[in-house]
This record gives C-alpha cells, sequence and structure tokens, in this order.
C-alpha cells in the first residue's frame, strides 16, 4: 500500500491538467488552490494547466500515446476508463482503501465512487457531478400566455407558439453539447444507447426511435433555431441570453454567466415527462486521475487526495457548473441560490449515465462521446436528416467503436 505521509524527496515536480469546468473565475480560483497546495507542501510542487473542451479526446489519446501525459488530471467522466484499457491510468485503489479506513470516502454522494470501478479496478475519484438541465426565459413565456409544460407534448406545442418574429422555441448547438439533447432525450424517454449486457440498441430500441422522432418533430415545426447545427455551445449560450429562443438544455447553473439583467429571467424547467410518463437526463460523474507515466505516484496520491478535500472555492469563487461530488460542499456550493437547490433535489435523482440499463461504465463509452459520432447524429437530426436514417448511420459506426 502506498504511504501518503511526509516525503522525503526535495521538491517533486508534478503537472496537473484541468478541463474548464466554468466561467473564467473557475480557471482563476483552481490556480489559486493549487499555489496553496504548493506552499503548504514545499517538497511538492504541481503545475496547473488548463485543458479547453474542444478535441479534449484527441488531446489526452496523443499526450498519452506520445509519453507526454500528465502526473493527473480532471476529465470526461469516462476518459479514465478508456485511458484505463489503454494502460495509461494508475489504479487508485490504495488511495480508496485509506479513504475508506479513516471514513473519507462516506463524505460522496451514493454511489459515485463506485461507479468509477472498472476490472475491478478504482481508475478515478469522483469530484463532480454533471447533468443536463431545461431552461426557459420566464418573460418570452408569460408575455406568450404559456405555462412552463409538464411533458413533451407540452414542449412542442409551446416552443410551436414561441417561434415567431424571428424568435424560436429552441435553441441548440451542433457540438458536444448539442448531442447532450440527443441523450437527454432518449433518456427522457425511457430509452438507452445499450441493454443490461451492454449491447447496442441505438435504432433497435423504439424509444430511442421516438426520443429523436419528436426532436426532428420541433425540428419540422419550425421551432428550432436554424442557426443550432452550426452553433457552438458559447454560441447556443449567447442566442439563449439575448432571448432569441425560449427553450435551452445546459449545465445546472448556466444562469451565472448571463448578464445581471436577464438573470433572474431565467428559469429552470421542472424535470419532464417522455411520451411514456418516464423521466430523465444525462447525467456524468466526473473525476480525477493518476496517469501510469508519472514517476512519483506516492506525491499525486498526497496532492489527489489534498485536493479532493479543499476545493470547495471551485464552487464559491469559481462557479464551476458541476454540483460537488462531496455532500459536505454542497451547502456552501448553493448557498441560498434556489435553482440550484432545484437541481440538486430534483434533477440529480433523474439523471442517469451514457451506459443506462448497463450498471457501471466501460472504455468505449469515453470514445463515444468524444470521437463525434453523436455531434453528427445531432447535426443530421437539427438538419432534417429523417430520424430512422439518422440513426442507423449512428448505430454502423458505433459498432465499429465497440468492436
Amino acid at each position: 500500500m502506498l504511504g501518503f505521509g511526509s516525503i522525503a524527496r526535495a521538491e517533486t515536480r508534478l503537472q496537473f491538467w484541468d478541463m474548464i469546468w466554468g466561467p473564467p473565475e473557475y480557471i482563476t480560483t483552481a490556480q489559486k488552490i493549487v499555489e496553496q497546495f504548493n506552499s503548504e507542501h514545499p517538497g511538492i510542487q504541481v503545475e496547473y494547466r488548463s485543458i479547453p473542451w474542444s478535441n479534449w479526446y484527441q488531446t489526452y489519446v496523443t499526450a498519452v500515446s506520445s509519453g507526454s501525459a500528465p502526473d493527473l488530471s480532471t476529465g470526461a467522466g469516462y476518459q479514465a476508463v478508456q485511458l484505463y484499457q489503454m494502460k495509461a491510468i494508475r489504479p487508485l485503489d490504495d488511495v480508496i482503501s485509506q479513504m475508506k479506513a479513516d471514513g473519507d470516502d462516506k463524505d460522496f454522494a451514493p454511489g459515485t465512487i463506485d461507479t468509477l470501478r472498472f476490472d475491478n479496478k478504482y481508475v478515478s475519484l469522483p469530484w463532480g457531478l454533471d447533468i443536463r438541465v431545461w431552461f426557459y426565459r420566464k418573460s418570452m413565456l408569460e408575455a406568450a400566455g404559456i405555462e412552463p409544460p409538464k411533458n413533451w407534448q407540452e414542449f412542442r406545442e409551446a416552443a410551436k407558439k414561441l417561434s415567431t418574429n424571428g424568435k424560436y422555441g429552441v435553441v441548440a448547438s451542433g457540438d458536444t453539447g448539442g448531442s447532450h439533447y440527443v441523450l437527454s432525450s432518449i433518456l427522457n424517454n425511457g430509452g438507452g444507447l445499450f441493454d443490461e449486457q451492454r449491447k447496442l440498441t441505438v435504432s433497435s430500441n423504439p424509444r430511442n426511435v421516438e426520443a429523436i422522432e419528436w426532436l426532428a418533430s420541433i425540428v419540422a415545426d419550425g421551432s428550432m433555431h436554424p442557426a443550432s447545427p452550426g452553433y457552438s455551445s458559447d454560441d447556443r449560450r449567447a442566442a439563449f441570453f439575448r432571448g432569441d429562443a425560449a427553450f435551452s438544455l445546459d449545465n445546472p447553473t448556466i444562469y451565472n454567466q448571463a448578464n445581471a439583467d436577464i438573470k433572474d429571467d431565467i428559469a429552470i424547467l421542472p424535470p419532464m415527462e417522455g411520451l411514456h410518463g418516464d423521466k430523465g437526463t444525462i447525467f456524468w460523474v466526473n473525476n480525477i486521475m493518476m496517469y501510469e507515466q508519472t514517476k512519483y505516484p506516492k506525491e499525486a496520491a498526497v496532492f489527489l487526495r489534498w485536493w479532493s478535500k479543499n476545493q470547495l472555492r471551485l464552487w464559491t469563487e469559481g462557479h464551476s457548473g458541476q454540483i460537488p461530488a462531496r455532500q459536505s460542499f454542497i451547502k456552501d456550493a448553493v448557498a441560498g441560490d434556489d435553482r440550484y437547490q432545484y437541481v440538486v433535489d430534483n434533477y440529480i435523482p433523474i439523471g442517469k449515465t451514457t451506459a443506462t440499463a448497463f450498471k457501471g461504465i466501460f472504455p468505449e463509452l469515453s470514445e463515444i462521446e468524444g470521437e463525434g459520432v453523436l455531434q453528427t447524429l445531432t447535426q443530421q437530426i437539427f438538419q432534417g436528416v429523417p430520424a430512422k436514417d439518422a440513426l442507423a448511420q449512428a448505430e454502423a459506426r458505433l459498432m465499429e467503436i465497440a468492436k
């Protein structure tokens, strides 16, 4: 078992790569937290690097393949398990064992530590829970005399009524953030990409087909902002903030990025019922991982545990869009924000992973989300390609990935 006490080596230097999990303040806050660690641990100096989401999958695979991976990083929900299969991730079993011995594991949201277990190994440690939430502009619905929709049929009717005079019911994007519309809709309708045996059911599951046809119907109605297929997530948010559309799917605290004059006009839509009464949305347990290429696993473990216990400021100052995996952080992270608390109480319980029916995670999930096939599917739907045709193309590519 690794020892996590004092480290004798003089000034070990570690590389820590962190995804951009919030607005610019997030990066500044994360850098300050690393500086605090460095001042408290003169024998271990951590160099912080923020990694953008554009081409994130290629960034890590290239680093691993070239022998230039960091010592530690945060990453997308399934990144660690996929890189573990590439023999690039160092299991955290010793770290988790010590956390269980001192009771620290009990601070994490139920099931989140075990969610990150694969091949009988803990491949990473949870830090943030990410989920997609439907938002709406209160003033636009009120002006049209529309109540917040409770189900898909009401949503479609509202979106159609709101699409007038250069405004639209829904705005989306054609990037990774846009693919969350597809995943969220499938899960909201009780569908899923896989069955209990990890077999692909993309086009064979009628619930999936219904979900994609529902999205396609919004496009056919003229209710989807026509620029959506080419929009980035930043473009989508800007359009929603401008009032170009009434509904948008995004991270739990996106309203914090809006100007003060419209922040209070952004409301959370209660979880909707799909065509069969199901509720659900896409959900990830984002995590921090250690790489096999590290020369200093003991020192990296010291930083990993310290970072896990001292990252509350990522929410209170950095405005991270995640929900803390540590339950002791939630009260301070929420800090009287009723919308944030609503997400914790009403959306987190209905969150589902991309694996859905399969209990656990597996390596292909990272490539499925990062390779681009879901983005292509999303763009096709928003461009009016028939749902069954688009799903069949997506499944063919997903089967190649699964093999």
